[in-house]
């Protein structure tokens, strides 16, 4: 009862400041809303015993992503301009891709389910082989640096690409020092 209590309470304060970065229009209050809502997304994660992926969303979320919006208002400033026209298209397209996630996930087994088909298959195979496989006696370990090693580096390397794609976006040249130009002899 009080792991749901906890989950509902971090569900409500996640929705909560989704509205409140959707209302404001203060760019640099909308990025630390944007910071809180990832740091609060790590929290639910350690509260489901995913701490690898709390880890992540707290490096990547509150830590990249709020560094690159911060640099990104120093370069357009801290006041959003006002549409000319109301949003409704972009409305529609999130409403409609909200209801086919929601309804993908209407097949889904419950949470925790014993007769789910991963704790029938995957996981009986990867507690039962992975230390001979592997090496590593810890099975979580034994998962993300070996079985899944590729797929680690390929996030990372999604990552990489994308805040460096970020910083040719923003045009982020490097600068000239005064009195140092390129002289030609």
């Amino acid at each position: 009862m009080l792991i749901e209590s906890i989950n509902i309470v971090l569900l409500g304060m996640l929705v909560v400041t989704a509205i409140a970065a959707i209302r404001l229009h203060d760019l640099f209050a909308v990025t630390m809303m944007f910071g809180i809502y990832s740091l609060l997304a790590a929290v639910v994660f350690v509260v489901l015993d995913a701490v690898d992926v709390a880890f992540t969303e707290a490096a990547v979320g509150v830590g990249i992503s709020t560094v690159l919006m911060l640099a990104t208002i120093g370069l357009v400033g801290r006041r959003e301009q006002r549409p000319a026209h109301r949003p409704l298209l972009p409305l529609l397209v999130v409403v409609v891709t909200g209801v086919a996630l929601v309804y993908g996930t209407l097949d889904m087994p419950f949470f925790g389910d014993p007769g789910a088909p991963v704790h029938q298959h995957v996981a009986p195979y990867y507690i039962g082989q992975s230390p001979e496989q592997t090496g590593i006696p810890n099975v979580v370990t034994s998962i993300l640096a070996s079985y899944r090693g590729y797929d680690t580096l390929g996030e990372l390397a999604v990552i990489f690409t994308a805040g460096v794609g970020v910083l040719a976006l923003l045009g982020l040249r490097r600068r000239k020092r005064p009195g140092k130009e390129n002289r030609v002899s």
